[in-house]
Protein backbone atom coordinates (compact mmCIF):
# COMPACT_ATOMS: atom_id res chain seq x y z
CA UNK A 1 0.00 0.00 0.00
CA UNK A 2 1.19 3.43 -1.20
CA UNK A 3 1.05 5.94 1.74
CA UNK A 4 -0.46 9.30 0.45
CA UNK A 5 0.55 13.18 1.97
CA UNK A 6 0.34 13.85 5.67
CA UNK A 7 -2.86 15.93 5.44
CA UNK A 8 -5.14 14.04 2.96
CA UNK A 9 -6.90 10.60 3.92
CA UNK A 10 -6.41 7.14 2.60
CA UNK A 11 -9.77 5.80 1.56
CA UNK A 12 -11.34 2.86 -0.54
CA UNK A 13 -15.12 2.56 -1.56
CA UNK A 14 -17.32 -0.01 -3.73
CA UNK A 15 -20.02 1.53 -6.26
CA UNK A 16 -23.96 -0.03 -6.54
CA UNK A 17 -25.19 0.58 -10.20
CA UNK A 18 -21.43 2.10 -11.49
CA UNK A 19 -22.36 5.48 -10.10
CA UNK A 20 -23.71 5.52 -6.57
CA UNK A 21 -21.47 5.14 -3.56
CA UNK A 22 -22.40 1.54 -1.73
CA UNK A 23 -19.64 1.70 1.05
CA UNK A 24 -16.44 3.83 1.99
CA UNK A 25 -13.67 3.10 4.29
CA UNK A 26 -11.01 5.88 5.14
CA UNK A 27 -8.08 6.62 7.13
CA UNK A 28 -5.12 8.69 8.24
CA UNK A 29 -1.73 7.78 7.11
CA UNK A 30 -0.83 8.99 10.77
CA UNK A 31 -3.44 5.99 12.13
CA UNK A 32 -1.78 3.59 9.64
CA UNK A 33 1.68 4.57 11.17
CA UNK A 34 0.22 3.94 15.08
CA UNK A 35 -1.88 0.90 13.86
CA UNK A 36 1.42 -0.81 13.07
CA UNK A 37 2.99 0.19 16.11
CA UNK A 38 0.47 -0.49 17.99
CA UNK A 39 -1.61 -3.19 16.89
CA UNK A 40 -2.51 -5.52 20.51
CA UNK A 41 -6.17 -4.19 21.19
CA UNK A 42 -8.63 -3.00 19.05
CA UNK A 43 -12.34 -1.37 19.51
CA UNK A 44 -15.04 -2.19 16.86
CA UNK A 45 -18.62 -0.78 16.97
CA UNK A 46 -21.27 1.02 14.45
CA UNK A 47 -22.90 4.33 15.76
CA UNK A 48 -26.15 5.12 13.83
CA UNK A 49 -28.13 8.40 12.53
CA UNK A 50 -25.04 10.62 12.80
CA UNK A 51 -25.43 11.10 9.22
CA UNK A 52 -28.24 12.76 6.35
CA UNK A 53 -28.02 9.59 4.67
CA UNK A 54 -28.99 7.60 7.89
CA UNK A 55 -25.84 5.07 7.04
CA UNK A 56 -24.55 3.07 9.81
CA UNK A 57 -20.96 4.75 10.50
CA UNK A 58 -18.40 1.54 11.18
CA UNK A 59 -15.61 3.08 13.57
CA UNK A 60 -12.24 1.27 14.71
CA UNK A 61 -10.37 2.44 17.70
CA UNK A 62 -6.93 1.52 18.47
CA UNK A 63 -4.99 1.40 21.80
CA UNK A 64 -1.49 2.37 22.39
CA UNK A 65 0.83 0.54 24.99
CA UNK A 66 0.06 3.19 27.57
CA UNK A 67 -3.33 3.34 27.39
CA UNK A 68 -4.19 6.29 24.84
CA UNK A 69 -6.50 5.71 22.66
CA UNK A 70 -6.57 6.82 19.04
CA UNK A 71 -9.10 6.71 16.05
CA UNK A 72 -7.76 3.85 13.53
CA UNK A 73 -10.04 4.33 10.98
CA UNK A 74 -13.58 4.96 9.79
CA UNK A 75 -16.57 2.91 7.07
CA UNK A 76 -20.19 4.33 6.23
CA UNK A 77 -21.71 1.17 5.00
CA UNK A 78 -25.30 0.26 2.84
CA UNK A 79 -26.18 -2.02 5.52
CA UNK A 80 -25.52 -4.11 8.35
CA UNK A 81 -25.45 -7.34 6.41
CA UNK A 82 -22.20 -9.35 7.02
CA UNK A 83 -21.16 -8.43 3.22
CA UNK A 84 -21.14 -5.22 4.29
CA UNK A 85 -18.95 -5.69 7.25
CA UNK A 86 -16.55 -7.77 5.57
CA UNK A 87 -16.00 -5.28 3.16
CA UNK A 88 -14.65 -2.74 5.84
CA UNK A 89 -12.65 -5.40 7.96
CA UNK A 90 -10.90 -6.36 4.90
CA UNK A 91 -9.64 -2.52 4.01
CA UNK A 92 -9.21 -2.00 7.83
CA UNK A 93 -7.03 -5.52 7.63
CA UNK A 94 -5.26 -3.88 4.09
CA UNK A 95 -3.73 -1.13 6.24
CA UNK A 96 -1.13 -3.72 8.63
CA UNK A 97 1.40 -3.49 6.68
CA UNK A 98 2.81 -7.43 8.06
CA UNK A 99 0.35 -10.02 8.50
CA UNK A 100 1.81 -11.57 11.42
CA UNK A 101 0.90 -8.92 13.31
CA UNK A 102 -2.45 -8.49 12.88
CA UNK A 103 -5.03 -7.60 15.64
CA UNK A 104 -4.48 -9.37 18.64
CA UNK A 105 -8.05 -8.77 20.49
CA UNK A 106 -10.84 -7.22 19.23
CA UNK A 107 -13.44 -5.78 21.91
CA UNK A 108 -16.87 -5.38 20.26
CA UNK A 109 -20.43 -5.55 21.53
CA UNK A 110 -22.95 -8.54 20.44
CA UNK A 111 -23.55 -8.21 16.92
CA UNK A 112 -23.88 -10.93 15.09
CA UNK A 113 -22.77 -9.46 11.96
CA UNK A 114 -19.64 -8.08 12.79
CA UNK A 115 -19.27 -10.76 14.96
CA UNK A 116 -18.94 -13.18 12.38
CA UNK A 117 -17.52 -10.80 10.49
CA UNK A 118 -14.64 -10.54 12.76
CA UNK A 119 -14.33 -14.29 12.37
CA UNK A 120 -13.65 -14.34 8.42
CA UNK A 121 -11.26 -11.60 8.41
CA UNK A 122 -9.54 -11.74 11.45
CA UNK A 123 -9.53 -15.55 12.61
CA UNK A 124 -6.46 -15.84 14.95
CA UNK A 125 -7.74 -12.60 16.69
CA UNK A 126 -9.98 -13.24 20.02
CA UNK A 127 -13.12 -11.26 19.92
CA UNK A 128 -14.35 -10.27 23.60
CA UNK A 129 -17.44 -9.03 24.29
CA UNK A 130 -18.12 -5.57 26.00
CA UNK A 131 -19.13 -6.69 29.24
CA UNK A 132 -20.14 -3.34 30.39
CA UNK A 133 -23.20 -3.60 27.53
CA UNK A 134 -23.62 -7.21 28.94
CA UNK A 135 -23.98 -6.92 32.50
CA UNK A 136 -26.36 -3.72 31.42
CA UNK A 137 -28.57 -6.14 28.92
CA UNK A 138 -28.59 -8.87 31.90
CA UNK A 139 -29.83 -6.18 34.08
CA UNK A 140 -32.35 -4.84 32.02
CA UNK A 141 -33.81 -8.50 31.54
CA UNK A 142 -33.67 -9.12 35.59
CA UNK A 143 -35.91 -6.59 35.98
CA UNK A 144 -38.61 -7.49 33.14
CA UNK A 145 -38.59 -11.04 34.18
CA UNK A 146 -38.17 -11.26 37.64
CA UNK A 147 -40.95 -9.79 39.59
CA UNK A 148 -40.17 -9.09 42.68
CA UNK A 149 -37.89 -6.07 43.51
CA UNK A 150 -36.18 -7.35 46.85
CA UNK A 151 -34.54 -10.67 44.79
CA UNK A 152 -33.21 -8.29 42.15
CA UNK A 153 -29.70 -7.17 44.06
CA UNK A 154 -29.58 -11.57 45.02
CA UNK A 155 -29.84 -12.14 41.03
CA UNK A 156 -27.22 -9.53 40.18
CA UNK A 157 -25.03 -10.29 43.25
CA UNK A 158 -24.62 -14.03 41.61
CA UNK A 159 -24.42 -13.32 38.10
CA UNK A 160 -21.54 -10.91 38.93
CA UNK A 161 -19.43 -13.69 41.08
CA UNK A 162 -20.60 -16.11 38.37
CA UNK A 163 -18.60 -13.34 35.65
CA UNK A 164 -16.07 -12.06 37.70
CA UNK A 165 -14.68 -16.09 38.41
CA UNK A 166 -11.18 -16.33 38.11
CA UNK A 167 -10.55 -19.44 37.45
CA UNK A 168 -12.89 -22.16 35.26
CA UNK A 169 -12.71 -24.76 38.42
CA UNK A 170 -14.46 -21.91 40.00
CA UNK A 171 -16.45 -21.06 37.49
CA UNK A 172 -18.06 -24.29 37.25
CA UNK A 173 -18.33 -24.24 40.92
CA UNK A 174 -20.37 -20.51 40.67
CA UNK A 175 -22.88 -21.90 37.54
CA UNK A 176 -24.00 -24.22 39.86
CA UNK A 177 -24.69 -22.61 42.45
CA UNK A 178 -26.57 -19.80 40.25
CA UNK A 179 -29.64 -20.68 42.01
CA UNK A 180 -32.26 -18.44 40.18
CA UNK A 181 -34.68 -21.55 39.63
CA UNK A 182 -37.53 -19.56 40.74
CA UNK A 183 -37.68 -17.50 37.62
CA UNK A 184 -36.75 -20.17 34.81
CA UNK A 185 -37.03 -17.74 31.53
CA UNK A 186 -34.44 -15.08 33.16
CA UNK A 187 -32.05 -18.34 33.68
CA UNK A 188 -33.33 -19.60 29.76
CA UNK A 189 -31.96 -15.88 28.94
CA UNK A 190 -28.44 -15.83 30.65
CA UNK A 191 -27.45 -19.57 29.07
CA UNK A 192 -28.68 -19.42 25.66
CA UNK A 193 -27.98 -15.39 25.34
CA UNK A 194 -24.83 -15.01 27.03
CA UNK A 195 -23.15 -18.33 28.91
CA UNK A 196 -23.44 -20.91 26.14
CA UNK A 197 -22.34 -19.50 23.71
CA UNK A 198 -20.31 -16.33 24.68
CA UNK A 199 -18.64 -17.17 27.66
CA UNK A 200 -15.16 -17.59 26.62
CA UNK A 201 -16.00 -13.95 25.18
CA UNK A 202 -16.85 -12.34 28.94
CA UNK A 203 -15.95 -14.46 32.03
CA UNK A 204 -12.86 -12.78 33.96
CA UNK A 205 -10.88 -16.50 33.78
CA UNK A 206 -10.90 -16.80 29.67
CA UNK A 207 -10.49 -12.56 28.71
CA UNK A 208 -7.90 -13.19 31.19
CA UNK A 209 -6.10 -15.61 28.69
CA UNK A 210 -5.20 -13.27 26.67
CA UNK A 211 -3.44 -9.54 26.63
CA UNK A 212 -6.53 -6.83 26.76
CA UNK A 213 -4.22 -3.92 28.40
CA UNK A 214 -7.42 -4.14 30.72
CA UNK A 215 -9.85 -3.14 27.61
CA UNK A 216 -12.88 -5.80 28.21
CA UNK A 217 -15.75 -2.53 27.49
CA UNK A 218 -16.69 -0.59 24.38
CA UNK A 219 -16.89 2.24 26.79
CA UNK A 220 -13.18 4.00 25.29
CA UNK A 221 -14.92 3.65 21.73
CA UNK A 222 -18.00 5.49 22.80
CA UNK A 223 -15.70 8.68 24.60
CA UNK A 224 -14.01 8.60 21.37
CA UNK A 225 -17.57 8.94 19.59
CA UNK A 226 -18.97 11.79 21.74
CA UNK A 227 -15.57 13.72 20.86
CA UNK A 228 -15.88 13.47 17.41
CA UNK A 229 -19.93 14.54 17.22
CA UNK A 230 -18.93 17.50 19.12
CA UNK A 231 -16.39 18.61 16.72
CA UNK A 232 -19.49 17.48 13.98
CA UNK A 233 -21.55 19.63 15.63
Amino acid sequence: MKLIERDQYIHWHRLKDEDVVRDIFWCHPDAVKLVNACNLVFLIDNTYKTNRYRLPLLDFVGVTLIGMTFSTGFAYLEGERVNNVVWALEWFQGIFLRRDALPGVIVIDRDLALMNAVKTVFPKCTNLLCSFHINKNVKAKCKSLIGQKNAWDYVMDAWGSLVDCPSEQQFDECLKKFDCSPWPMFVYYVNETWIIPHKEKFVTTWMNKVMHLGNTTTNRYENVQLFLLRLMN
